[in-house]
């Protein structure tokens, strides 16, 4: 399954449907639903995808944000299933048990977890500093990577242990609602887990609604960083895949279109099957023209086939025009995404190749692209 998160564009709208419909509207059918939404954008967001016959794929943890909070501020860590007080801690497991019902009314499948953090200063952005000045084999750098490890290892265990307490309680709901948990790599050290951590973390909880959800990004940033081999992640943990986030890095920036980027998609193709949910999760600087190439990039890159996926991104497309722009070429085919640019214009969307005349389209009523001629 091939869905985009609405991380991609949630920042610039306060109502549901227009986050709903502008997606739609690019000829993208599944969605998961990022943690900045409130209570309403959430049902406003439903009621759209019942009318545009969307689908979901997930939720990111905690969806819908909680109460109290302006919606920016309601990071997926406000409250730590892993703090040590216990008034916090009881609170992050009811919000994630929330948001594990509303995958269940939204016939979600999964929900995505930030699973907490060790309290102490990060000093992951300090790292990423260094490494883009072109520092990132140097003493000093070595230096504060070592020092910055060796606190985390020594401060960590007894938030990892709130941790597991944590998913005592949540494994059975998630099994009760049928949706898969997925514990997510993390974007700063400080947090949970590294990679011995999760391998814990599975080797403890062996029920199947609970699993290894990959971030393409942090990965990539932390293996540049030192602080990871290579895929360790993927290959420690990988068979417990239940979802990959999808976003390209540029000097350790991450979030970025899948087309564009250091990270080389198809590495990840080994890991996946028809089981594993992909999702693209660009942020908001990825044009709307980025994001539909990047739509077709993933689906000739890793394979990716569903019905919010490459047949129905196509279907309303003659097939003279998929062959002439090699939209239809095989997926073990180099991707041909670059070779295109598409402008968006008052008739709807234009997809150029740049050594062949234009073509028009524009989704029909059903969210199709459909040809509109030379």
């Amino acid at each position: 399954m091939l869905a985009v998160s609405t991380a991609w564009n949630a920042d610039r709208w306060d109502d549901g449907r227009a986050i709903a419909e502008e997606i739609e509207r690019l000829g993208i059918r599944c969605l998961e639903l990022n943690f900045s939404l409130t209570p309403k954008m959430v049902d406003d967001i439903a009621a759209a995808a019942r009318q545009l016959h969307l689908t979901f794929s997930s939720l990111h943890n905690y969806c819908p944000a909680p109460e109290g909070f302006n919606r920016f501020d309601a990071k997926p860590d406000c409250f730590s299933l892993s703090a040590l007080d216990e008034d916090e801690r009881k609170r992050a497991v009811e919000l994630t048990q929330r948001t594990i019902a509303t995958a269940k009314k939204l016939r979600a499948r999964a929900v995505v977890l930030h699973t907490g953090r060790v309290e102490m200063e990060d000093r992951t952005r300090d790292m990423i500093r260094l490494a883009n000045a072109g520092e990132g084999e140097t003493l000093a750098f070595k230096e504060l990577r070592a020092n910055f490890v060796a606190e985390r290892r020594k401060k960590s265990r007894n938030f990892f242990n709130q941790l597991i307490r944590s998913l005592e309680s949540l494994v059975p709901c998630a099994e009760k609602a049928d949706i898969r948990l997925g514990v997510e790599n993390r974007f700063y050290y400080r947090e949970i887990p590294d990679v011995e951590e999760l391998k814990t973390i599975l080797d403890r909880f062996s029920s199947p609604y609970i699993g290894y959800w990959h971030d393409v990004g942090h990965g990539y940033i932390f293996e540049q960083l030192g602080l990871t081999g290579k895929e360790e992640f993927l290959r420690l943990c990988g068979k417990r895949l239940i979802g990959m986030h999808l976003h390209n890095v540029i000097n350790l920036d991450d979030h970025q279109a899948p087309m564009n980027g250091d990270v080389d998609m198809r590495a990840f193709k080994p890991y996946l099957n028809d089981r594993v949910l992909k999702v693209i999760e660009a942020h908001s600087k990825v044009s709307a023209p980025d994001l539909m190439k990047s739509v077709l990039f993933v689906h000739e890159v890793l394979g990716a086939d569903d019905a919010g996926g490459r047949r129905t991104f196509l279907s309303g497309i003659p097939p003279q025009t998929q062959k002439a722009h090699r939209l239809s070429a095989p997926r073990t085919a180099a991707p041909s995404a670059r070779g295109y640019r598409l402008r968006l214009a008052p008739r709807g969307l234009y997809l150029l190749r740049q050594d062949r005349c234009r073509r028009a389209l524009q989704p029909d009523a059903a969210g199709r692209l459909r040809h509109l001629g030379p």
